[in-house]
């Protein structure tokens, strides 16, 4: 029967390689570790601000297909977190294949990882990040009730007149027994998932091509099994109150009072973790970036299509995408773009596909220099870091205007365009919080400055006027509509030069707009352009 469950389970996960995941995403929890990381040897983290503009839960959501707690943590930080050095890739994409072409290897360690699943495991960041509970005052005198309540059960067996004192000092230990158990619940759930994460990292170790990770990791799992006797002590309450083992939990409980076990035990511990910080951590990452290096083989093996990105340090300026797409965009229509030296200014009507075009290229790059896969047939770039305005909403709270919260992100980009390592400004539509002299004004100034610099900038805008003032500076590229009689149909096609037909009056038109404002309409659309409509 056991080897029934097994072999069902073993089908289970094979099967489930290469899907997207059934669940919710608890990104309270999943965001623990990346809250806290510090990430100060990153090219970038990425912004709040960026993440809302790429729709990066929802990215994150599709690419993750972690099986442990821990490793949907490590994934998380990693798909944020731009690598100062995104080029160093042969060691993971070795360990990548090795699980691609040997399914019963890597059943087997995601039978592993799977042990961390329970939402406990996402709180061992806390025993890395912060900072633990402090002893009590007069903590001495814990350990002197303990020594006394050993010294009079000994001298009870002696003297039966021992009792009454012995059960003075039995009350007193119940009352600061009965205190710390605040201080215990914070732990009782994550140190024995602490131990599980131990374990399961040492047997993960035992495979030679998973050794090179960390060839440093038997030394962190050696110091850590130091404490494990003391930490086990957790995993034993933690079971006695999971089973309901009743009879047996009041003896525990009762042995825990009369020598003030739980708090001498926590204390104890949580000192020696302190001083482990950097072992945990040093487990904890070996044994997330295992479980994401399965994630992003299933990943690629529920794609089809996808390409390994050239990531070139010589091309300040370059960025190439052949039949690049929008992973979570169904059936999207592949587009094909070569950027090099000179930036690209897209223009075309709503829902053209401006705006989820320059979202393609913002997540292909990000996936590009974070998980070395692209949703392209070819994607090259050089290591960049990535500043968006695309989705910029008025700050309420703040009693910022729409126009002065985007003035201020793309005076962030101009701050940052100077810097030596080169960027992807990716912008919607700019300064469309003014009026229509001031924003194309503005807009040409800022974006004369953002390509002159060696940067790669991604703008999208309405005004054919931005065009011609950008087409020495800029690559003008277009998407449009075919309007018919009755139907608006979108190819989503990027298309070389500017924009030449507007077609809004005639989507009013098709709508069934009445005939006198489709007349006004086209009179001042032609006194305007100076050209019949």
């Amino acid at each position: 029967m056991i080897r029934k469950t097994a072999k069902r389970a073993v089908q289970r996960f094979q099967a489930a390689f290469g899907n997207v995941k059934n669940e919710d995403f608890d990104f309270t929890l999943i965001e623990n570790y990346y809250q806290k990381k510090d990430n100060s040897d990153a090219a970038q983290v990425l912004s709040d601000r960026t993440c809302n503009d790429l729709d990066f839960r929802e990215l994150f959501s599709f690419v993750d297909r972690t099986y442990s707690k821990v490793g949907q943590q490590y994934l998380y930080n990693k798909l944020r977190t731009i690598p100062s050095n995104p080029t160093d890739n042969k060691k993971q994409e070795s360990i990548i294949s090795h699980f691609t072409d040997n399914p019963d290897v890597r059943t087997a360690v995601q039978m592993k990882l799977k042990k961390l699943e329970k939402k406990e495991a996402g709180y061992i960041p806390s025993l890395i990040q912060e900072n633990h509970v402090e002893p009590p005052k007069g903590y001495f005198y814990y350990k002197l009730l303990s020594v006394t309540s050993l010294l009079l059960v000994i001298m009870f067996f002696f003297n039966s007149q021992i009792l009454l004192p012995l059960l003075g000092v039995f009350i007193i230990n119940l009352i600061l027994h009965s205190l710390n158990k605040k201080n215990l619940q914070k732990y009782i759930g994550t140190i024995p998932q602490l131990l599980k994460l131990q374990k399961i990292a040492a047997e993960l170790n035992t495979y030679k091509f998973l050794q090179t990770l960390n060839p440093a990791l038997p030394k962190s799992l050696k110091t850590l099994n130091k404490i494990r006797n003391r930490m086990f002590f957790f995993k034993l309450e933690g079971q006695l109150e999971a089973d309901l083992m009743l009879f047996f939990w009041a003896l525990f409980e009762l042995f825990k009072v009369l020598f003030l076990l739980e708090p001498l035990l926590l204390f104890n511990v949580l000192k020696e973790l302190d001083t482990k910080r950097e072992e945990i951590e040093d487990v904890f990452t070996y044994v997330g970036k295992i479980d994401a290096l399965i994630s992003v083989a299933s990943l690629r093996e529920g794609l089809g299509e996808y390409c390994i990105p050239e990531i070139n340090e010589d091309q300040r300026s370059s960025l190439r995408a052949k039949n690049v797409y929008h992973p979570l965009i169904e059936e999207c229509v592949k587009n094909t773009i070569n950027i090099d030296g000179k930036s690209i200014l897209l223009t075309g009507s709503n829902m053209s596909g401006k705006t989820s075009f320059i979202r393609t290229i913002g997540i292909n790059a990000l996936t590009a220099l974070t998980l070395n896969t692209c949703f392209a047939d070819q994607f090259s770039l050089p290591p960049l870091k990535i500043l968006s305005a695309i989705r910029i909403s008025d700050d309420l709270l703040n009693d910022k205007s729409y126009y002065f919260e985007e003035v201020l992100t793309i005076k962030e980009m101009l701050d940052e365009s100077q810097s030596d390592m080169p960027n992807l400004f990716l912008l919607d539509e700019i300064y469309k919080g003014t009026n229509t002299v001031e924003r194309i004004s503005a807009g040409k100034a800022v974006l004369s400055s953002l390509a002159q610099t060696g940067n790669i900038v991604l703008v999208s805008t309405h005004d054919i006027e931005l065009a011609d003032l950008l087409h020495d500076e800029y690559e003008l590229y277009h998407f449009s509509e075919l309007v018919s009689d009755k139907t608006v149909d979108f190819d989503y096609k990027l298309k070389d030069g500017k924009l030449k037909h507007r077609n809004a009056i005639r989507i009013l038109q098709i709508n069934d707009y009445p005939e006198s404002i489709i007349d006004e309409a086209i009179e001042i659309s032609e006194k305007l352009d100076g050209e019949p409509f």
